[in-house]
């Protein structure tokens, strides 16, 4: 290689590389849904530029993609490569029956377990050459609930769904993305579809939430924070639908409605177990805490838990407790208070 071309590549890695960091974010976007996993999503990104970089001369080649669909390509076929060898993302109620609360939680389970997303990476999310303008996450599109349930989809079907309705991908686009047919493209639609409408309900958009937080959420998680600094169950009893349920991945034990949430969280506030500070997150677009606690004896607060709450009729429904300090890093939260 003569010296001048050891000096071209170098500049051509750094304007391809500026060139795909304004697709980052929304790539990473991409892969979280596809994958469930948070640090998987980070990963997939990382081999989206790995890929697109020694893949760079095919770049155009059929005149008619953009650099940005030249991408999502790269994404959803990586993620699919991994999606065929690893097993999908769980949540505790997939794996085992509502738990007893007066009973202690069974241990840690090593399962594949689906991770929250950082609010702080999602808006804004990057511009296109054409499609000028900040793109904003649909709320609904990132939620849990949703998330959850299409890591129910076949990979295929998954990516379909989310290029069809997520992104707006017309069926001659996805079709030529996933190297398949029209019809094979809008037939995987209609029964992803299916399945979501089987998780989800029909009622589903009645209890998403607005894509901001309203002030009485403000208020209500301004409670939440209280009750648990507080040690307060009774105060966390009036913030809770009675039907209301707490998971604790990786833990697989949870528990179903707001009696046995307390029965629970009753032994959680016991002075022996140490003092409670919550801060405010965000998480998947919802409204979310991060829980440090002070152990007896200890004069730090450490990393505990983020809870993630989807909130429905001014009460909370559901707790998803990620039991995950090392993922506080990764939404901007202090190792230690």
């Amino acid at each position: 290689m003569s010296s001048s071309e050891q000096l071209t590549e170098p500049r051509e890695e750094s304007a391809f590389a500026a060139h795909f960091e304004r697709h980052r974010a929304e790539l990473q976007v991409h892969c979280y849904r596809m994958l469930g996993s948070f640090d998987d999503s980070e990963d997939l990104v990382q081999e989206t530029f790995l890929r697109a970089w020694r893949k760079r001369a095919s770049f155009g080649s059929d005149g008619r993609s953009s650099f940005r669909a030249w991408l999502y390509r790269i994404a959803t076929n990586a993620c699919l490569d991994v999606l065929r060898s690893r097993p999908r993302r769980v949540l505790p109620p997939q794996v085992a029956a509502a738990g007893d609360p007066a009973a202690p939680p069974s241990p840690p389970a090593d399962l594949p377990w689906l991770q929250p997303y950082p609010d702080r990476l999602l808006e804004p999310i990057s511009s296109a050459e054409d499609e000028p303008g900040a793109v904003v996450v649909a709320r609904e599109t990132i939620e849990l609930a949703f998330i959850a349930a299409i890591q129910n989809l076949p990979p295929r079907q998954r990516a379909v769904l989310i290029l069809r309705d997520v992104l707006g991908w017309s069926a001659k686009d996805t079709a030529a993305l996933l190297e398949a047919s029209v019809g094979a493209v809008n037939s995987a639609l209609q029964r992803a579809r299916g399945t979501l409408r089987d998780r989800l309900g029909e009622r589903r958009t009645e209890w998403a939430p607005s894509s901001q937080p309203s002030k009485e959420e403000r208020e209500l998680l301004r409670r939440y924070v209280d009750a648990h600094e507080r040690a307060d169950a009774d105060g966390l009893a009036a913030l809770l639908l009675e039907d209301a349920r707490l998971t604790m991945p990786p833990h697989p034990t949870w528990y179903a409605g707001r009696e046995a949430i307390l029965i629970a969280m009753r032994q959680g506030f016991d002075p022996e177990f140490g003092r409670l500070r919550t801060l405010v997150a965000a998480a998947n677009s919802q409204p979310a805490t991060a829980h440090y606690l002070r152990r007896p004896g200890e004069s730090e607060y450490r990393p505990l838990a983020l809870d993630v709450l989807r909130i429905e009729a001014g009460r909370v429904a559901e707790i998803t407790s990620f039991v995950f300090p090392a993922l506080f890093g990764a939404f901007g939260l202090p190792p230690r208070l």
